[in-house]
């Protein structure tokens, strides 16, 4: 059975517009997935890439015409600049991380629930009511939102160094038993070629 390590971002716009395709794919082949949430913009610095505040004026007009171009395209409600973005992403992460370890509920669930709240429902995704409500959508106990807040600080750092040496470099990023890197929702079609045996 394939194992995905699933890197991203609860405050990336790529990771939203994934939609739920990814957890459709490691349905459909069967695959184990480890949620690994991380500071993209950390990662950027970390591997060379540029924050959208800081890119050239010629990548930033490219990314909006893009992103809204792919949200037509997969039928995803969405808001180009929405309220509370950007915002700290780690709370959300923590909760994410909590929800792994507890187990009992839907995680791919979870992080569409939180990134649709960023880029589709104008909601902080840094606030308690926000966050225990995207764990409820998504089966989990509401409190866990309040809990292992160290244990989950520890993990966000630690995907962190552990995508750095992985190779990843972006969000989404999807490495398949260890070794086979593909980076960023439009790379979906890739993967499922690749766990059908065909790439």
């Amino acid at each position: 059975m394939p194992h995905i390590d699933y890197y991203f971002a609860t405050l990336s716009p790529y990771t939203y517009l994934a939609g739920k395709r990814f957890e459709a794919l490691a349905e459909k082949y069967g695959c184990s997935v480890t949620y690994k949430p991380l500071d993209v913009i950390a990662l950027f610095g970390r591997t060379g890439g540029t924050p959208p505040k800081d890119r050239h004026i010629n990548r930033v007009e490219y990314r909006a015409q893009e992103l809204v171009r792919q949200a037509k395209k997969h039928d995803l409600p969405f808001k180009l600049k929405p309220a509370h973005w950007p915002t700290n992403a780690a709370p959300s992460s923590y909760a994410i991380i909590a929800a792994q370890n507890a187990g009992g509920g839907d995680l791919g669930t979870l992080v569409h629930a939180i990134l649709r709240a960023v880029w589709a429902e104008d909601k902080d995704i840094a606030q308690d009511d926000v966050i225990k409500s995207c764990l409820t959508e998504a089966g989990f106990d509401p409190a866990l939102a309040d809990s292992g807040l160290l244990s989950g600080a520890d993990t966000y750092a630690a995907n962190l160094e552990e995508a750095v040496d992985k190779g990843v470099f972006g969000a989404p990023f999807y490495i398949v038993d260890g070794d086979q890197r593909f980076w960023g929702q439009d790379k979906l079609d890739d993967l499922d070629l690749h766990l059908s045996g065909q790439l």
